[in-house]
């Protein structure tokens, strides 16, 4: 197994860019395995012929560098060829949520006004009533459609590759993801072409990975870890991925064993699902050597039952990816956070960390602050928000919003959000955006959304609703209420009525005495009873 540093300098020194970054691992594995989906099977050489031609048809159809164009659906090809040929023009893709509802879906769309819109058909009635609502109607292109629909992805991989087109920049915005924050809406992190590509790179300091590797992508590519880690640690190591639509637990071991899957990383809650299901499903002939993303409670079944050398489990934003994670070879703490991480090449700078009071200055070992972040892969801003970008640093600090401790052996320990943020399935979702959904019900007077402890690991959604007087209301008309307007990840679990909130001295709802109220556990509905 070469070192980390040994994979990274077996390639050619690139600029910074996918496009160079790509060419510069294609030199010497053009007819590698670079891509599976089902049946299709992509070499490195393939897949750069493929992306030049959809970058020729991006720009005929008027995209070049600056421009955003979003992308909606399940995981597939289209999605990286996308990544790749929109980072070619110095263009921006947007990968959207497919499982948006007509609120969301218009929000993103509009807010990153984007010029063309890539979607699956089954998208297509939700996406062209927003898109004819555009001063300037982006264009559709469809993904899934066949190539004799000139609207289809397959007609645009017919077209002629540009010719004599500027070079990107590292430094041009490649990706805009939108994740939840606390003003009730979502933000559009910016990042750029060298983040993306840097953050490959550290991901095969992480769990060195090698060109001879299969890295199985089940996470979604509208969140920063699939397109970070997965398709930025296959570019930086020369390594193949393997494309999933979406997680299957009873089909996971059988996807990973028959094409040969070494890596894969998940969230907390699938590694949970996975070691309760039936043996049934596992197949002892994979070849998985490292999961990351398994915390404390799998990590024996992962270990000792499923043959999986290498758990690792860490810390990132969307904001600021890959900042801590355990090293590989250990030492080891289950339960924590990891160490701050590092590139391969030493000479680099990496994350730095501090763990702060609410003024600012640094604690002291095993005491609880807030996790602030200096990283050379930090976000470029949050998209057309100014302030919320200024508010969310401190000088070249990240305020992460997380409480944690450091140990004496510098391992970091989540304690809590400082935010208002509930973490359900690897998802962050923002209190507010649900409160302000629920409280749009003729019959709600106000509402709280709490997170209360999920069997799966992380959070499940509690939302705590005071109906109007007189009116009639019951739990799962709020249920299906959310279920019409929100995501199926956002809508809630439980709901609980009661004839009125406590508030603050500010009237601010006080969630605290929420959290405390047995009334509250008393009048708890499940949704899913």
């Amino acid at each position: 197994m070469k070192s980390p540093l040994g994979v990274i300098n077996s390639y050619r020194p690139h600029d910074g860019t996918l496009h160079d970054a790509f060419r510069s691992r294609c030199a010497s594995r053009a007819d590698e395995l670079f891509l599976v989906q089902d049946d299709v099977r992509w070499t490195w050489r393939q897949f750069g012929e493929l992306y030049e031609r959809l970058t020729g048809a991006l720009a005929a159809r008027g995209i070049s560098r600056g421009m955003r164009v979003a992308i909606a659906g399940r995981n597939d090809r289209a999605h990286v060829l996308a990544l790749f040929a929109l980072a070619r023009l110095g263009a921006i893709m947007v990968p959207v949520n497919p499982d948006f509802g007509p609120r969301e879906m218009t929000y993103a769309l509009r807010h990153a006004d984007v010029q063309g819109i890539m979607a699956e058909s089954r998208l297509l009635g939700l996406i062209r009533p927003i898109a004819d609502e555009f001063e300037t109607r982006p264009w559709l292109m469809v993904t899934d459609a066949p190539q004799d629909d000139p609207d289809s992805l397959q007609a645009a991989l017919q077209h002629d590759a540009a010719a004599s087109l500027p070079l990107p920049a590292s430094t041009d915005t490649c990706v805009i993801i939108y994740t939840s924050g606390t003003t009730g809406f979502p933000k559009g992190v910016m990042h750029s072409q060298y983040n993306l590509v840097t953050a490959g790179e550290a991901n095969v300091a992480r769990v060195h990975l090698q060109p001879e590797d299969r890295v199985m992508i089940i996470l979604p590519f509208f969140h920063m870890n699939a397109l970070f880690y997965s398709v930025g640690g296959v570019l930086a190591s020369g390594a193949s991925m393997i494309l999933v639509p979406r997680f299957s637990a009873s089909t996971f071991w059988q996807v990973a064993a028959d094409n040969g899957a070494t890596v894969v990383n998940i969230i907390e809650a699938i590694g949970t699902i996975l070691a309760s299901r039936d043996r049934s499903e596992y197949r002892p002939d994979h070849k998985l050597r490292v999961v990351y993303g398994v915390r404390k409670k799998s990590a024996p079944v992962f270990r000792d039952e499923f043959g999986v050398r290498h758990l690792f489990s860490g810390f990132g934003m969307t904001e600021i990816p890959g900042v801590t994670c355990n090293p590989y070879d250990g030492p080891d703490k289950p339960g924590s956070m990891g160490v701050v991480g590092a590139h391969p090449d030493p000479s680099r700078p990496w994350a730095r960390c501090r763990v702060v009071d609410d003024e600012g200055r640094d604690v002291g070992v095993d005491e609880v602050g807030e996790l602030w972040v200096s990283t050379p892969i930090v976000m470029q801003g949050y998209f057309r928000d100014p302030e919320q970008t200024r508010q969310a640093f401190e000088g070249e600090w990240l305020k992460t919003g997380d409480l944690v401790r450091r140990d004496a052996d510098g391992f970091f320990f989540h304690i809590s959000r400082k935010k208002d943020i509930i973490r359900r399935r690897g998802e962050n979702i923002a209190a507010a955006e649900l409160e302000m959904v629920v409280n749009e019900h003729p019959a709600v007077f106000e509402a709280a959304a709490l997170a209360v402890p999920s069997e799966l690991g992380e959070d499940e959604i509690l939302m705590v609703v005071a109906p109007r007087q007189g009116a009639s209301l019951t739990e799962r008309e709020v249920a299906e209420w959310c279920r019409a307007k929100l995501a199926a990840i956002k809508v809630p679990r439980y709901v609980a009525l009661l004839d009125e909130l406590p508030h603050t001295p500010t009237h601010k709802i006080a969630k605290n005495v929420l959290r405390e109220d047995p009334q509250v556990k008393a009048r708890m509905v499940d949704m899913q009873a």
